[in-house]
């Protein structure tokens, strides 16, 4: 029996998903990105209040198997494949809790949209990350080209879109990339611990929190202000703020 290449399980209020295709650094396939994707409804489904994305193996993600047989599609077809890559960053962005990837190895190519689309990343100080897809014929996709210039701005994005260039976990958290750089092998215990921290408060209003962020980063000032003041106005009426503050401690 094949062996799932995404795996999903929950510890306690946190859920934990692996890329599971360790002999090829957890290169992405179509099969893949169906399986992640399900793994990711199933997350949301079972009520977790935080997520882990992590790799098993030497690697997080390698970016895309380009040794795997090509596909020949049609404009529509390939249009369609994809959306659906595409759509690994929508669900991860539309997610109620936030999403805390744990990189360690390589995050290169669609490994680093993955690893760049969630919300919080923590990484081990030997990962390396990269966007090599011009080097190699291709564009980037995971929505990079709007996310990737809003964080580093469009100098810094372009350099490392253009160039390729591979870049460490300290250069990474130098352009605001990531939440955390940790020693090897730390990396999944570090983001298990931030997703027990964020599963510990308010869901209702961490859920908010998230949304408006993301929600700012896709619209206006003016926008995100008018947000803002119904996001006040539906946290002071959900009664969590009146509650215990014991009962988020669990």
């Amino acid at each position: 029996m094949t062996a799932p290449t995404v795996e999903f399980t929950r510890v306690d209020e946190t859920g934990l998903i692996h890329l599971n295709r360790p002999h090829r650094l957890n290169a992405v396939t179509p099969g893949l990105v169906d399986d992640l994707l399900a793994a990711l409804d199933e997350a949301a489904a079972t009520g977790v209040r935080a997520l882990v994305l992590a790799g098993r193996g030497r690697a997080f993600c390698a970016g895309h198997d380009l040794k795997a047989e090509p596909e020949v599609l049609d404009p529509v077809a390939g249009r369609e494949r994809l959306d659906r890559i595409q759509d690994v960053t929508r669900r991860i962005r539309r997610a109620p809790f936030p999403v805390i990837a744990a990189v360690h190895g390589y995050a290169l190519g669609a490994g680093c949209e993955f690893a760049l689309s969630c919300d919080l990343v923590v990484a081990e100080e030997p990962a390396q990350f990269g966007f090599p897809e011009v080097s190699v014929g291709l564009s980037v996709t995971g929505g990079i080209s709007r996310l990737l210039t809003l964080t580093v701005g469009p100098i810094e994005a372009k350099r490392l879109i253009l160039l390729g260039e591979r870049f460490g976990a300290a250069e990474a958290a130098r352009l605001g990339l990531i939440t955390r750089v940790v020693p090897a092998g730390g990396h999944e215990a570090a983001a298990l611990e931030l997703a027990a921290s964020c599963a510990a408060k308010p869901s209702f209003a961490l859920a908010l929190a998230k949304r408006l962020v993301d929600e700012g980063i896709d619209g206006t000032v003016e926008e995100a202000l008018a947000r803002e003041v119904t996001g006040a106005l539906l946290t002071e009426r959900s009664g969590e703020h009146d509650q215990p503050r014991e009962e988020f401690a669990r």
